[in-house]
């Protein structure tokens, strides 16, 4: 049986990881990434034919609402008009930096919020123009809204973003039309590795900076309950990934909704694992255009 039109791998770095050779000989790099996602997500006002309640209080609640559902757009307002500023003072407070995956219609809507993002010098990964699945978008949709997506930006946080994330998962012309567009140093829609990998798209090479669903609030949403569960929880898998690190260094994506841990009773469990990670050294806490910069330096594509 042969595999060459099989377009997926399986085998990765494998049993020998390169080293990444973080900055300063750090164990593990850690980035932190903010989906602002609240007023682009699907609604009647914006042209589907539902109401959005995807990762907030409502998700999996058997609500039929006639038209337009008010408590779960209230539930995506929280997030901006609130959790936003909770978030972001954490990170401030401890001067930490962070990745904002931004839905560019979400930050035209906040103008305070976006002038925030790029006064903080926080990078914007673009999480498309809106908050929807890209696997239901034609050819022709989904490289309008890249280019819809790039020219807000520009706007609203005062540069183009440097990497790319869709909601969920990429379509099969994603990556390409990423390439196509130009000016893009990375994209995230993978979540099969630990480490950073070159692809070859288009005849170029890409580079692509996986993410994860593991350790993110979405957790929230159905697996643990309380700031102490998720806590935990990620604070075991930063635990394991330093210990590896001593030999096999590797990096941690942490995912965050303002919408979800944005609230005071889960926020509890963000500020417990940033000063739990804060305690160790070897530790590199890094934006995400940082990431893929270094392994430009360290592991550039004729390298690999």
């Amino acid at each position: 049986m042969t595999f060459k039109h099989l377009d997926r791998d399986f085998i990765g770095y494998g049993a020998n990881p390169p080293d990444p050779r973080w900055p300063g000989g750090a164990r593990i790099a850690v980035n932190f990434v903010l989906n602002y996602e609240e007023g682009s997500e699907p609604s009647l006002q914006d042209g589907e034919n539902y109401s959005e309640t995807g990762l907030t209080e409502a998700h999996g609640l058997a609500v039929a609402a006639a038209g337009r559902d008010l408590a779960a757009e209230s539930m995506f307002e929280y997030g901006s008009r609130v959790g936003f500023w909770r978030l972001h003072r954490l990170f401030h407070e401890r001067k930490l930096p962070l990745t904002v995956f931004g839905c560019a219609l979400a930050l035209e809507r906040n103008p305070e919020a976006a002038a925030c993002i790029r006064d903080s010098g926080y990078d914007v990964c673009c999480h498309g123009w809106r908050w929807v699945l890209h696997s239901n978008l034609s050819e022709s949709e989904e490289r309008e809204h890249i280019r819809k997506a790039i020219v807000s930006l520009q706007q609203t946080v005062g540069h183009r973003p440097e990497g790319w994330y869709c909601r969920y998962g990429p379509s099969v012309n994603t990556r390409r039309l990423l390439v196509e567009a130009g000016g893009f140093l990375y994209d995230s829609d993978y979540y099969g590795d630990e480490l950073p990998f070159w692809r070859t798209v288009a005849g170029q090479p890409h580079l692509v900076v996986p993410y994860t669903l593991t350790n993110n609030d979405g957790k929230y949403a159905g697996s643990v309950g309380t700031s102490d569960d998720w806590f935990a929880f990620v604070r075991d898998a930063f635990d394991m990934l330093y210990r590896e690190g001593a030999t096999h260094p590797k990096m941690m994506s942490v995912g965050l909704h303002m919408r979800l841990i944005g609230h005071p009773a889960r926020a509890v469990g963000l500020e417990r694992l940033l000063d739990h990670i804060n305690r160790h050294s070897g530790v590199w806490i890094a934006r995400r255009s940082e990431i893929a910069r270094h392994w430009f330096q360290t592991h550039p594509p004729s390298a690999n």
